[in-house]
């Protein structure tokens, strides 16, 4: 056997490089060279249809871009973003699963500072989108472009539509393979009338609507879209949707409700005249009022009740494990309702959740209280999370809890999940309202049990 000498080792290094250089090189012209799937929009028998390879394409769509396998397995063919960030990854990781992608263009807000008066910063953001859609425009996976998500929000200044135009007109020139979109906040008539006139490259009206589905459904045409359309978000009713508590605190659905509005509001789609798709929101998990109001998935990835929905409805079957059910809830105090959700700081309270497992899972029930979240913000910008507050239950039952008001007035919200074992949650959460003990012999009775629990 011959000695395999240092020159040796640096020559086989050597080539090992060269090897793995030349795999990137051909990896990078394999993504350049690939062929785009033309898309488009055709009218046919007096409405419109997506095509994609020439055939019908009806979108079932989510808005986000994880846990994509969880999509597929219940019948999603198409996800949505918001912005270029991780647009390679997310188109490749999409086309892997046989998934499209309308990828979003994230035109600049008024709302965060921009200034459509400025000539210059407009010119270099359609200087940046023109290099970016050059870039993706031949992907297999890419679906259309979305030029702009709500920029109609809290706005005064029309010139972001001809910036819109500009954008559209400019992926018309570069990319006959695709259509394009922009999507509004909620649908209102000067928006559509803006479109209409200001936007003509636009060949996809796009909606986020929550609560408002049926209207925006009903009265696009009656606002002079007569076009193809998309709902670009939709699920649960919106936190500006709701009942509030008396101090304001928003009310959210419980799974199971949120579930039942899912299924209705999906067969509303199926049926709009017009209408080519929709992309339920979101597919992940986020903060925004509360840790649960909008995403379909639990922090750490379970899934929750409305998928058992979109499951049937996209995939036509209920073949499924299912999400626990939540049957009935509330807040007592001796065994009677407390009013209004109003606390007094200190005191003992129960709390009580039923939950059903379709499949007679073993269910394992969660409790935890927060403070209610101030940093609420608009138009989904982040926002963070308040933390658990430790140390308020006291005792736990099969289907409730004993637990003492926090100590500092204000408003809270004890949050309820529970589990199946097999990656399915069913929760709720109930908003209360901490006050002051305003009676002195309360007080003494609480530091006095305080002090005797101490020893």
């Amino acid at each position: 056997m011959n000695a395999i000498t240092a020159s040796d080792e640096n020559l086989s290094v050597l080539n090992s490089n060269i090897i793995i250089t030349c795999l990137i090189v051909l990896l990078s012209w394999s993504t350049s060279l690939a062929q785009a799937i033309k898309v488009e929009v055709v009218e046919r028998d007096g409405g419109w249809t997506l095509l994609r390879d020439g055939k019908p394409y009806e979108v079932k769509g989510a808005g986000g871009q994880s846990y994509l396998d969880d999509l597929v397995e219940v019948g999603g063919n198409s996800i949505r973003t918001w912005s270029l960030e991780r647009a390679q990854e997310y188109l490749d990781e999409a086309h892997k699963r046989g998934l499209t992608v309308v990828m979003g263009l994230w035109v600049q807000h008024e709302r965060h500072g921009f200034d459509y008066n400025d000539e210059a910063a407009v010119a270099k953001q359609l200087d940046y989108f023109t290099r970016k859609v050059r870039k993706f425009k031949d992907h297999p996976a890419l679906l259309m472009w979305a030029v702009g998500n709500e920029v109609d929000l809290f706005y005064t200044n029309h010139k972001v539509w001809k910036a819109v135009q500009d954008i559209a007109a400019m992926i018309h020139r570069e990319d006959p393979n695709h259509p394009t979109t922009t999507i509004t906040a909620g649908l209102h008539r000067q928006e559509v009338e803006l479109v209409t006139k200001m936007a003509p490259d636009i060949d996809i009206f796009g909606v986020n609507t929550y609560g408002g589905l049926k209207h925006a459904l009903d009265s696009i045409d009656d606002y002079g879209w007569d076009g193809p359309f998309l709902i670009a978000e939709w699920g649960p009713n919106g936190h500006w949707e709701v009942d509030k508590m008396p101090w304001g605190a928003p009310i959210e659905q419980s799974s199971s409700s949120k579930a039942q509005s899912y299924a209705d509001r999906y067969r509303l789609i199926l049926n709009a005249p017009n209408c080519v798709g929709s992309y339920v929101f979101l597919w992940g998990q986020k903060q925004e009022t509360t840790s649960t109001w909008y995403g379909l998935f639990t922090y750490d990835g379970n899934q929750t009740e409305p998928i058992d929905e979109l499951h049937k409805a996209w995939k036509k079957s209920d073949e499924q494990n299912h999400s626990p059910q939540i049957k009935d809830f509330g807040l007592l105090e001796q065994d009677q309702p407390v009013k209004q959700n109003f606390l007094i700081e200190g005191k003992s309270y129960q709390a009580f959740a039923k939950f059903h497992d379709p499949d007679g899972d073993k269910l394992k029930i969660n409790w935890s209280i927060v403070s209610e979240s101030t940093d609420t913000k608009a138009g989904g910008d982040v926002e963070s999370t308040p933390p658990a507050i430790p140390g308020l239950v006291q005792k736990r039952g099969p289907n409730g809890i004993t637990f003492k008001a926090p100590q500092n007035e204000g408003a809270y919200r004890l949050y309820i999940n529970a589990r199946d074992g097999n990656g399915k949650t069913g929760y709720v959460n109930i908003p209360f309202y901490v006050k002051p003990d305003l009676n002195p012999s309360n007080k003494v009775q609480l530091k006095k049990r305080e002090l005797e629990f101490s020893y």
